[in-house]
């Protein structure tokens, strides 16, 4: 088959990609990587399970141009089909979709068989509630109402007297004084004793607030009751930018090709936030007009787009921020389907690349408080560093890339049933025992396949991925440079020749895990980054090591902080003091929404940390270089070392790329 012939697929939100001939179908595309797209019907387009989302527009990061005019034509059973069931006009079956150039396709939630696992469960902490809104009830019995004019003013002279709040006027004019005619008592949400949010007739006793973690993969969503502080419902779910770009940076690049498109990623993070509260409301019977207060947290970029901002300054140099303030908006402006009334206050942002939830988490951590020095890692595309105690808070950012979530890896996927998610190797045989996302038996284990049998082994995860190197490390298949080794190629059927270099065979199933040299180094590259940054905190403030280590967010929740020191992600640091902090960026947004007071503590923090940036400082480089050694070139790991057996240093010539990922 000619080369002009093969095309490439990417699928999002996976990240899966291959190369398939001309006249493949999506669905056929699909089953051969791995990608979780569902049919029942065995693709003859009755069941309509299977049904897709292109993308049409510019794939920046990986250079391809996709287009709806690269599959072929609507066919004769999916117009049957949506005749019959109805198919909305952006969306084809997978089963009738052929390819005849470059695409990206979206598998929509509803078409997964089985359902992404959003890893961003709130993790409970200490809170003060001291909320900004606040019921009063006030008595109008003996009242006459025959106008809104009159309604207003008696709420006022009530609120005055009854309460000794002094307010001038309502923030809404847009009710009817005729649905308060029959009521004894009205029931008023006061913000901060200066403003009516809303009010009702008779007895309301609850209100409510959202707090939301706008992440470049997952959006997580907390509604909270705001005079208790319960949490009532926690929802989550891809974050549908996703389709635009997997990264941050691919984002930001499709807004620099298509001037003014930033505004469909607003609105798609916007709607997927307000299809999340509703969904929480629903389940809990609540009516959103209750809803009285958001916050919100997110990187720069999510940031920026949320709040309907250019994010294309933040991705050149000097990565200049809209704005580093606070930022308090009406609902109305947003249309996340709360209150028009409600309070949305959206966290400080530290600098360029270190966003609202680097603030959130500094929030929840509170390193400024603290004797002991942290280091707080929030694993992502990019990765946010905070290094300090109460006499100095240093944060940077450094360029991890995606391949911890699953992208950039051969058999990489994001955390979803049927991904490994944990690898032992044994070292005389070199094989390998997995753990999958949804069962907690070894592969090695009876009833392994049994239990697997509807979710499968489709791929690796993040967690899976640096167990599997470190492994492959201690078992000396990898050499401390990051190099399959040759010399085992004889040993065992597991290590083959692959193209140039050797690859390692994971797991044998339905589908092949494997392990390339493009793996190893892809994660090299990625920890290299993260350690090199919080190495060059480390030096500003004059510490060689941190009395503890955080990880933050929905990585940091699952991995194995010992194999996470082996690999070289973090420094070396006493283990029993290397914990998870959960969600923290979550949390911050809960402490932000049940205490009002907790918001000026962060903003004045803010202001006080000073930002590394790593990409103009010259020994960023020289750390990082060493960082991509297993565990590292030079520095100490003795805490590690007293678990693992690190092999004898090998002498393989293989020269480290120096280049640092862009």
């Amino acid at each position: 088959m000619a080369e002009q012939d093969q095309f490439q697929i990417i699928f999002t939100p996976s990240g899966k990609r291959g190369v398939f001939q001309v006249g493949t179908t999506i669905l056929d595309a699909s089953r051969s990587l791995g990608v979780d797209l569902d049919s029942v019907c065995g693709g003859r387009a009755i069941c309509g399970r299977c049904q897709i989302q292109p993308t049409e527009g510019e794939f920046a990061k990986h250079g391809i141009h996709s287009s709806f005019k690269n599959l072929n034509q609507l066919t004769e059973s999916e117009i049957k089909y949506s005749n019959r069931k109805g198919l909305e006009e952006s969306r084809r079956l997978g089963c009738q979709t052929i390819i005849s150039g470059d695409v990206v396709i979206d598998i929509p939630e509803e078409s997964q068989l089985h359902k992404q696992v959003v890893r961003k469960d709130f993790e409970a902490t200490s809170v003060t509630i001291n909320p900004l809104s606040r019921l009063h009830l006030i008595d109008t019995s003996e009242s006459s109402i025959d106008s809104n004019e009159h309604l207003e003013q008696l709420i006022i002279e009530k609120l005055k007297h009854d309460w000794g709040i002094s307010i001038d006027q309502i923030l809404s004019n847009d009710f009817d004084y005729k649905s308060f005619l029959e009521v004894k008592d009205i029931t008023i949400a006061v913000r901060e004793n200066t403003q009516i949010v809303d009010f009702w007739p008779g007895l309301v006793e609850k209100i409510y607030g959202a707090s939301i973690d706008i992440g470049s993969t997952t959006i997580a969503v907390n509604l909270s009751d705001i005079q208790t502080g319960e949490v009532l419902a926690s929802e989550g779910s891809m974050n549908p930018q996703i389709r635009f770009g997997e990264d941050l940076m691919s984002r930001v690049s499709y807004c620099m090709l298509n001037p003014g498109s930033e505004e469909k990623l607003t609105q798609a993070v916007r709607e997927a936030i307000k299809g999340l509260i509703l969904k929480a409301c629903d389940k809990n019977q609540i009516d959103p007009i209750h809803i009285l207060e958001a916050t919100v947290v997110g990187n720069p970029v999510m940031h920026h787009l949320f709040l309907g901002y250019d994010p294309v300054p933040l991705g050149v140099a000097p990565f200049k921020l809209k704005t580093a303030k606070a930022v308090i908006e009406l609902s109305k402006n947003l249309h996340i389907g709360i209150n028009d009334n409600a309070s949305v206050y959206t966290l400080p942002c530290l600098a360029g690349h270190v966003g609202a939830d680097a603030a959130a988490v500094i929030l929840t951590e509170k390193p400024y408080q603290q004797d002991s020095y942290s280091l707080i890692v929030d694993v992502g595309t990019n990765a946010e560093i905070v290094v300090g105690n109460k006499d100095k808070v240093l944060a940077a950012s450094s360029p991890t890339g995606p391949a911890f979530e699953g992208a950039q890896i051969n058999s990489g996927q994001r955390a979803a049933p049927g991904a490994i998610e944990r690898v032992r190797i044994d070292h005389q045989t070199l094989v390998a025992k997995v753990k999958v996302i949804g069962s907690d038996l070894w592969s090695d284990e009876e009833g392994f396949e049994k239990e697997t049998e509807n979710i499968g082994v489709t791929g690796i995860c993040g967690s899976g991925i640096i167990e599997a190197i470190v492994e492959m490390f201690l078992s000396e298949i990898v050499s401390a440079g990051g190099l399959i080794q040759q010399k085992n190629k004889t040993l065992n059927d597991r290590i083959f020749k692959d193209g140039r270099t050797f690859s390692y065979l994971l797991f044998e199933g339905n589908q092949k895990i494997i392990i390339t040299q493009n793996d190893i180094r892809a994660i090299q590259l990625a920890k290299a980054a993260l350690y090199a940054g919080a190495k060059l905190l480390m030096d500003k403030i004059g510490i060689e090591q941190v009395d503890k280590i955080r990880f933050a967010g929905a990585f940091g929740s699952h991995i194995d902080v010992k194999y996470a020191m082996a690999l070289g992600l973090i420094p070396n640091c006493i283990l029993h003091e290397v914990t998870s902090a959960g969600n923290a960026a979550s949390t911050g947004a809960r402490i932000a929404l049940l205490d009002s007071k907790s918001r000026k503590e962060i903003e004045d923090e803010v202001t006080k940390i000073k930002k590394i940036e790593t990409a103009t400082e010259p020994l960023f480089q020289d750390y990082f270089v060493n960082a991509m050694s297993i565990p590292h070139k030079h520095d100490d790991f003795s805490e590690v070392k007293k678990i693992f057996k690190f092999p004898e240093p090998s002498r393989d010539n293989l020269k480290i790329r120096s280049k640092r990922r862009k």
